[in-house]
């Protein structure tokens, strides 16, 4: 990794702002909206953000802003600190306002003091912390309800049917209106730019450095050549650009009993929601071979297709966007390095070997973008 990044435990603990987000710090901002948690706190595993399950104290029943009551066992999470402002996060709050008035089941950030977004300014004997080479102000976070459930069973067709008709209903919100102050996805900010971030701070070894770029290049122009992303800065041509969840990944998704009042799946964390084509929030939720991806596809758009039209030309850029994805992937780990949470869990991240793997994933996804599209 480039010189630039900390090397070890105690400069991390001296720059990373989430050095001061003690329990003592997760309680007291919570207690500054009114919700006085019992001692219980459990950390969730989330590596973008910080999140944390709170016990609340039964004694006290504090109310939402329209008056109902607040669960007693809560999820805080507190956004990484430079990554979104405090514009972007209340679309990504206001976005899920609008599923849950049209019925569709996330989770939403709780309405607190009349607000769905907190402040915590950071305390004085933190002043050493730093973001980005300025001083660091305190963290954006949200309260919402803890929602229990399992990951979804995607080899179950009326499972994947569900989550179709489900995704189908976000996107019919989601086409409502655009973001305005949201990133969309694009080749430029998760192909071009990414690399460019890369190469700029060395973070590639030097005898993987050429192998990699030449991959890289290789698949962009296979993307050029299918008429993507030819201009720089260009979103998605000839499809349609709508609100989306952005992450939708099975991790991303809850199950529960569909016996159970409420039963089926919900949806969690929004933080990725951005502008671009509804396939994206398709193509995460199929794996295994080529019969197999092809056979969840069927069942995700025969749920999808009950509720709203979709467009089967987007079947085209569902390999474009596994590569967007791999790549975007390395530069995130990469800009993370310097929170410590990011080594102690990907140790293998930076070496040659990897770099080497990433050539090679690189390589197959410029053979599979050139494969006929999954047969549905």
């Amino acid at each position: 990794m480039t010189n630039e990044v900390p090397q070890g435990p105690s400069e991390w603990d001296a720059l990373h702002p989430y050095a001061s987000l003690t329990p003592d710090a997760v309680l007291d901002a919570l207690a500054d909206i009114g919700l006085m948690g019992d001692g219980r706190l459990t950390a969730l595993s989330s590596y973008e953000n910080r999140v944390y399950q709170i016990q609340l104290e039964s004694e006290r029943t504090p109310t939402q802003t329209d008056g109902t009551p607040v669960p007693t066992s809560v999820v805080a999470k507190f956004y990484r600190p430079g990554r979104w402002t405090d514009a972007q996060i209340q679309e990504e709050h206001d976005f899920a306002a609008e599923l849950v008035a049209a019925e569709v089941p996330v989770v939403p950030p709780l309405n607190l003091q009349g607000h769905t977004l907190h402040h915590k300014a950071f305390a004085e004997n933190s002043a050493k912390l730093a973001l980005q080479g300025q001083a660091f102000q305190g963290f954006s976070f949200s309260v919402s309800e803890r929602r229990g459930g399992r990951p979804p069973e995607l080899d179950d067709d009326e499972v994947l049917e569900w989550i179709g008709r489900f995704l189908a209903r976000i996107h019919t919100v989601g086409a409502a209106k655009p973001f305005h102050n949201r990133p969309a996805l694009s080749i430029d900010t998760f192909m071009q730019e990414p690399k460019d971030w890369l190469f700029k701070h060395k973070a590639i070894p030097m005898e993987v450095e050429r192998a990699w770029q030449d991959a890289w290049q290789q698949a962009m122009d296979v993307m050029h050549a299918a008429g993507l992303g030819s201009a720089h800065g260009s979103d998605w041509p000839h499809f349609q650009m709508l609100r989306l969840h952005g992450d939708c990944h099975p991790g991303n998704i809850l199950w529960t009993p569909a016996d159970l009042p409420g039963g089926g799946p919900h949806f969690v964390d929004l933080d990725d929601a951005r502008m671009g084509p509804a396939v994206q929030d398709l193509w995460m939720l199929l794996s295994g071979d080529r019969k197999q991806r092809s056979g969840q596809l069927i069942m995700l758009l025969e749920g999808y297709e009950q509720v709203r039209d979709f467009d089967r030309r987007e079947l085209a850029l569902i390999e474009p966007l596994r590569t967007l994805r791999l790549v975007h992937y390395s530069a995130w780990l990469a800009r993370r390095w310097d929170d410590p949470i990011f080594p102690i869990n990907f140790p293998w991240f930076g070496t040659p070997d990897y770099w080497r793997g990433q050539v090679q994933m690189l390589e197959e996804q410029i053979e599979q973008m050139q494969e006929p599209l999954l047969v549905v």
